[in-house]
C-alpha cells in the first residue's frame, strides 16, 4: 500500500472507490471533476490517494482558500477535509488515519489553525457528518480530537396534488391589504434584488440569485414580496444547484418579519413548482428553530448532519 498525492490518472478510481465507501452519496466523474478538481482553490498537494497495487482503496481531499469567498474573504487559519474513505476491506489498517495525519500537518503548514469537516462552501460535497448513514465517520473523527457542534437537518416535501391551504390563502388577502405584493421576478428588480440580497442576507445569497439572471433563469425560479412603497422585503428562490427540485435561498427583510410573509412565500414557490410538474422539493441544511418552522409548513426531515471541528 502506498499513499500518494493525487493525479489526474486517479480520476476514476477515486470515483469508483468513493462509490463503493459513501454509498449514501454516490457520484460520477463530472460531479467530481465540477465539485472538487474544478474548484478554485483545488490543490493536489492536499488530496492524496492510497493505492494497492495500483487500485485506489482511499482518498482523501483537504482545502484551504487561495482565493477569497465572498466577504469571507481568505479565512486564512480555517482549512477543510472535504472527504475521507477507506475501502471497507482495508479498514482497520491506520490506512484512514495515514490520510488524515498528512492533510492536517500539510494544512497546518499553511497556516491552518482549525479545521471543519465539510461545510465548505462554496462547493462541499457533504453539510458535516451524517451520523445516522456514516456512524464509522463519528468514531474515527472523535478518535482523532474533531468536537461536535451544531446538528443541522436536510427536509423535503411530496408536492403531488399541492394547492395552497385555507389559512395561506387567507394569510397572503391579509398581507396584500396591508399593501404587499407576491410577484414572480423580473429584470425590473434586478438591481434592487442583488442590492437587497447583500445588505440583508450577506454574498452568497446575491450570488446564488446573480447566476440565475446570468443563465436567464430568474424569473423562473424567483418569487418577490414587495412592500406597499414597491420595496423588495422578501425573496426565495430554488435550483441553486442546478436541480430543479432544491428549494431555498428564503428570507425576509429584517423590518418584515413577524407578518407571516415568509410562510405565505414558501407555500406560493410549493404551488408554482407544482404547476410545472416538480413534484418533489427538498433543501440540504437548516437548523433547529428552522427544522420546527418547515414542518409546519408539510416538510420533513430526511438527513441530518453534525458539525465537526479541530483546532490544531
Amino acid at each position: 500500500m502506498e499513499i500518494k498525492n493525487y493525479s489526474q490518472g486517479y480520476e476514476q478510481g477515486v470515483v469508483d472507490c468513493w462509490n463503493r465507501c459513501c454509498t449514501f452519496d454516490p457520484i460520477d466523474v463530472k460531479k467530481f471533476r465540477k465539485q472538487a478538481l474544478f474548484d478554485d482553490n483545488f490543490d493536489e498537494s492536499l488530496s492524496w490517494v492510497a493505492v494497492n497495487d495500483e487500485r485506489v482503496i482511499g482518498y482523501i481531499l483537504a482545502t484551504k482558500r487561495k482565493f477569497p469567498y465572498l466577504e469571507r474573504g481568505l479565512e486564512p487559519e480555517r482549512g477543510w477535509i472535504n472527504v475521507i474513505f477507506v475501502d471497507a476491506e482495508y479498514r482497520g489498517m491506520n490506512i484512514g488515519e495515514q490520510l488524515l495525519m498528512r492533510a492536517e500537518t500539510a494544512l497546518k503548514s499553511l497556516g491552518v489553525k482549525n479545521i471543519t469537516v465539510g461545510a465548505y462552501s462554496p462547493n462541499y460535497f457533504f453539510a458535516g457528518i451524517d451520523a445516522d448513514n456514516y456512524p464509522e465517520a463519528i468514531c474515527f473523527f472523535e478518535k482523532h480530537g474533531y468536537i461536535s457542534g451544531d446538528q443541522h437537518y436536510s427536509m423535503c416535501r411530496d408536492l403531488h396534488g399541492y394547492q395552497l391551504s385555507e389559512s395561506t390563502q387567507k394569510k397572503k388577502v391579509e398581507a396584500e391589504a396591508k399593501g404587499y405584493r407576491f410577484i414572480q421576478f423580473n429584470y425590473a428588480y434586478a438591481l434592487d434584488l442583488l442590492r437587497f440580497l447583500k445588505n440583508e442576507f450577506g454574498g452568497g445569497w446575491k450570488r446564488n440569485a446573480l447566476i440565475s439572471m446570468q443563465n436567464d433563469e430568474a424569473e423562473d425560479l424567483i418569487l418577490l414580496v414587495l412592500d406597499h412603497e414597491e420595496n423588495i422585503v422578501g425573496f426565495c428562490m430554488r435550483k441553486i444547484d442546478g436541480n430543479p427540485m432544491r428549494f431555498g435561498p428564503i428570507g425576509i427583510s429584517e423590518k418584515a418579519r413577524n407578518a407571516g410573509l415568509g410562510g405565505i412565500l414558501l407555500e406560493l414557490q410549493m404551488a408554482e413548482m407544482a404547476k410545472k410538474g416538480i413534484y418533489h422539493m427538498y433543501f440540504v441544511t437548516t437548523d433547529e428553530p428552522g427544522r420546527r418552522y418547515y414542518e409546519r409548513h408539510g416538510l420533513n426531515v430526511f438527513r441530518s448532519f453534525i458539525d465537526y471541528r479541530k483546532d490544531i
